[in-house]
């Protein structure tokens, strides 16, 4: 008993049940992305019977399978009738606009997966079981996945970035490096009508951004440079930089190093917007930045999760006179501006 009189919490299995069990809800979750589930019940689909019906399921398994995604929190159930919760109606039902499912694809893709499969091997060694460098290898074809999959989960912290730093009254020449889907510099070119974008990634990567600008109406406004972010000369005369998801793959000083690089692509009085997920300085909260990690342990030879203070002196060391940082909510990313005197 405690002080209290309540009773104490003694030590408890559950955990690791739980967690040594996880990898059916991962794989709930990709059934039910795969079937469509969410979408059906959001359709008023409601009973086993119906989903059923609608997915092509038996109503067995489908039952199962709902009941499964009651318990780990994806849907609500009254009596015999199932309802999405405020987060799958949003982000797993495909009429919804803000909908990822696409994002298994990216997340769940064999290359991930395998990066996990002998994750001892991986702390004994300090090296990615992935062949090379892992993902961030010369124009790895995971990236094109990413561009295609992961837009949807992007567009809520480019637009929040576009809104803290897009000009509304004079021309800005923007640079994004690495960008994958386009998103972060298209959502710039929304909302400055005098801006410029110049994009740099892989030739097969920067098709989608194309795509992407295209059905966003800025193609003018908008040009593409091939190649490794390290090695292809940015030029000069930006007023910002997007350094979105990047930094985390690589080392402090390399880092650095495309940091200093930006540092001398711009302006007097322009900014470096980096992207990441950043955890406090116990690197154990807020849990999904602090999570991140482990996925940069698993699939890069040498990125990790890094802190403001870490973010910061690597801006310092690049010659940036200060930096900002401010989270990016409901996304568990945040923003650092960097400030070129």
């Amino acid at each position: 008993m405690s002080s209290t009189g309540a009773p104490t919490q003694g030590p408890s299995p559950a955990l690791f049940f739980e967690t040594v069990n996880s990898y059916q809800r991962t794989a709930a979750l990709k059934a039910a992305i795969e079937l469509e589930v969410f979408t059906a019940i959001g359709a008023d689909a409601s009973t086993a019977e119906a989903i059923a019906g609608q997915v092509g399921g038996t109503v067995r398994a489908t039952r199962i399978l709902c009941d499964y995604l009651v318990v780990i929190g994806l849907l609500l159930k009254n009596g015999d009738r199932y309802e999405l919760t405020g987060d799958s109606a949003l982000f797993l039902d495909k009429k919804s606009p803000a909908y990822m499912g696409g994002a298994a694809l990216f997340l769940l893709s064999p290359t991930v997966l395998e990066a996990f499969g002998d994750l001892a091997r991986v702390v004994r060694t300090g090296k990615t079981v992935l062949d090379g460098q892992g993902t961030v290898e010369p124009d790895h074809p995971v990236w094109r996945e990413f561009a295609r999959s992961m837009a949807p989960m992007m567009a809520l912290p480019a637009d929040l970035i576009a809104s803290r730093l897009a000009a509304q009254d004079k021309p800005q020449k923007i640079l994004d490096i690495a960008a994958g889907h386009g998103l972060f510099g298209i959502a710039f070119a929304k909302k400055n009508p005098q801006a410029f974008i110049h994009a740099l990634d892989w030739p097969k990567v920067l098709e989608v951004a194309r795509q992407n600008a295209g059905a966003a109406g800025i193609s003018n406004r908008y040009s593409t440079m091939e190649g490794d972010a390290f090695q292809v000369e940015f030029g000069n005369g930006y007023d910002v930089v997007l350094l979105t998801n990047f930094l985390h793959h690589f080392d402090f000083e390399t880092c650095v190093g495309i940091l200093r690089k930006i540092h001398g692509s711009l302006n007097p009085g322009g900014v470096c917007a980096t992207l990441e997920f950043v955890p406090n300085e116990d690197r154990v909260t807020p849990a999904v930045p602090a999570a991140f990690a482990m996925m940069m342990l698993g699939t890069t030879a040498k990125g990790d999760a890094y802190t403001f203070a870490e973010l910061d002196s690597m801006a310092s060391q690049a010659g940036f006179a200060r930096s900002e940082w401010a989270g990016l909510d409901p996304s568990p990313q945040s923003v650092v501006v960097s400030y070129k005197a």
